[in-house]
């Protein structure tokens, strides 16, 4: 018999799983756990929000590709994770978290009254892939391979925990709760796919005379951007991606289509005689993949490459859909198509498209020329700063209008470059983000340019920041108030003296709340003040607040506003 507690045996199922972090704040119910954690060489980043701390986890995971754990105090602090559980859903972040609870003589099932008692197992169910209470303990290592089954099986996502508190302290026999590694209980690869299907595919893609090819974010998550580029220059073909994949292909490459270049890429699109989609499924912000963002799905071939099944053909009807792992697939298709048909030297039709590209750049250099009545042009702003950091340096978006600023003029060349909440737009994941992904890339800068509504939402992890020594550099656009909301109030008509509920305190000083936690804080006011602030900021080693004033009546029409309402309705 070799006996050991709960606890200790929760500590070698993480550490089986290679989970290297985990955030949150302790709560008197887990220390028995977290001593257990740090002993097996699990780094605890203690956090200011629970719903803070998820997304440090998110920021983290993007960047590591390994999965997190958040841990959560019983009733309010498992309660506060379900906003950042949510995010992770919608993003696809195989988040464990995992939650204590008051002990079960009261509250399993809750006997009325007592302390601390929610039904968070239940409430977690819709925003996760698995959630479970541990009922015995000898059971918690089938219920975390389970967690991390559904957390790392097909599209990824969060899994939820609960265990007892007073269950982590018991002590049972370790013989009777075996821990298996990953690979004997799920599937950790999924391989290139059917031979036939690719064989197939490469026939299609060999003998077409225009290509299509679409990036999610299924090819940075599998690390599968240098395949994909490869194959793309191999066809001369043409590339986007979706918002959450921005740098699996360099937005400088001669073959990209940017988001926001409308006309051009559904012109590529809907000539293109095959179209090859990997790793996403065609989301609202794709337009569905169909037209008139897309080509018609029954004048043209669609091939759709994804780890998971169910979003095979979900948007779009597909002509061959392969369930495989995206960088497995893309090796075995591009050395399939190299065997069929030589390199292509031009992409065809590639100057009129690119007539319909400068038409739109053109539209884009009227806002980043305005000149502002005061403060800054947010699009000079984004401008400078995407010249001040290096190609590989990691951009991190948050807000509204402020994030239309940043995605139009912030161009992402690397993979694993952005991170923005891309499904949700959720406000407050900007700073924590950051956060996560510095931890992640101690050795790569990272910036986060977000708002002055989205940064209060999570402003106090500057202080995590400071303390586990990641230093981020956060640059605030301060338009006192929700720019997004002041532009819809316009764009539906409304007169300025309705707009309701949009103003924040003119006298709120982000650089000053920096520097009263011990970072680095500055105000910029002019254009001219940016690269030498940002200059200091670098140099000062400390996370780093640059509280920057943006013309409102600007910041309130930015570049791509009307596109991101059309692409709502489509």
């Amino acid at each position: 018999m070799s006996e050991i507690t709960v606890a200790e045996l929760l500590a070698q199922c993480l550490k089986a799983e290679g989970v290297e972090m985990m955030f949150g704040i302790i709560d008197g119910s887990h220390i028995p756990f977290v001593t257990q954690a740090a002993r097996g060489g699990i780094r605890h980043i203690n956090c200011h929000h629970e719903e803070g701390a998820v997304h440090l986890a998110e920021g983290y995971t993007r960047l590591s590709r390994t999965p997190c754990v958040v841990i959560g105090s019983p009733g309010p602090g498992g309660a506060n994770m379900l906003a950042g559980l949510t995010s992770a859903y919608a993003e696809g972040h195989p988040i464990i978290a995992i939650a204590a609870t008051r002990r079960r003589v009261t509250t399993d099932p809750d006997r009325g009254g007592a302390w601390q008692a929610t039904n968070l197992v239940e409430m977690a169910r819709p925003i996760t892939k698995f959630s479970a209470l541990v009922r015995q303990p000898e059971r918690l290592p089938e219920l975390m391979r389970a967690a991390f089954r559904a957390a790392l099986t097909g599209r990824p996502g969060p899994a939820f925990i609960a265990i007892p508190d007073e269950m982590l302290n018991v002590k049972i026999d370790g013989d009777k709760a075996a821990i298996f590694p990953a690979p004997r209980y799920r599937v950790t690869n999924m391989g290139a796919g059917d031979p036939v299907w690719i064989e197939q595919a490469a026939e299609w893609l060999a003998n077409a005379k225009r290509v299509f090819l679409h990036a999610g974010k299924g090819v940075p998550w599998s690390n599968a951007a240098a395949e994909f580029v490869e194959l793309g220059d191999y066809l001369a073909a043409a590339m986007s991606t979706s918002m959450g994949a921005r740098g699996a292909v360099p937005e400088d490459h001669a073959h990209y289509f940017f988001m926001f270049d409308l006309q051009a890429a559904a012109l590529a699109r809907s000539e293109a005689d095959v179209v090859l989609v990997v790793g996403s499924r065609l989301g609202e912000y794709d337009g569905w993949g169909m037209p008139p963002a897309w080509g018609d799905p029954s004048k043209q071939k669609t091939i759709q490459i994804d780890v998971d099944p169910y979003s095979i053909g979900l948007n779009r009807p597909v002509d061959l859909g392969i369930v495989a792992d995206a960088k497995a697939a893309l090796t075995a298709l591009l050395a399939r198509v190299k065997a069929k048909t030589g390199p292509r030297a031009e992409m065809p039709d590639l100057d009129r498209y690119r007539e319909l590209t400068m038409q739109t750049m053109s539209q884009g250099f009227q806002y980043i020329g305005a000149k502002p009545a005061y403060g800054l042009n947010p699009g000079q702003m984004v401008a400078q700063l995407r010249d001040f950091f290096a190609r590989d340096a990691v951009t991190v978006l948050d807000g509204g209008n402020t994030t239309l600023w940043g995605v139009a003029y912030n161009p992402i060349y690397e993979p694993n470059s952005f991170l923005y909440s891309v499904k949700m737009g959720f406000l407050g994941t900007g700073l924590p983000f950051a956060v996560g992904a510095k931890l992640a890339a101690p050795d790569r800068a990272v910036y986060c340019i977000t708002g002055d509504g989205a940064v209060g939402f999570n402003v106090m992890e500057l202080e995590t920041a400071l303390r586990e020594n990641a230093p981020v550099v956060v640059v605030v656009a301060v338009d006192d108030g929700w720019g997004m909301e002041r532009s819809a109030y316009t764009f539906q008509g409304y007169p300025a003296e309705q707009h309701l509920g949009i103003d924040l305190s003119a006298q709120t000083r982000y650089d000053l709340i920096a520097q009263g936690m011990g970072c680095y804080g500055e105000r910029v006011d002019d254009i001219e003040q940016l690269v030498p602030a940002l200059e200091r900021a670098v140099a000062s080693g400390k996370p780093a607040v640059l509280h920057v004033t943006v013309d409102k009546a600007l910041n309130a029409d930015p570049p791509g506003y009307k596109q991101f309402r059309y692409v709502r309705t489509l």
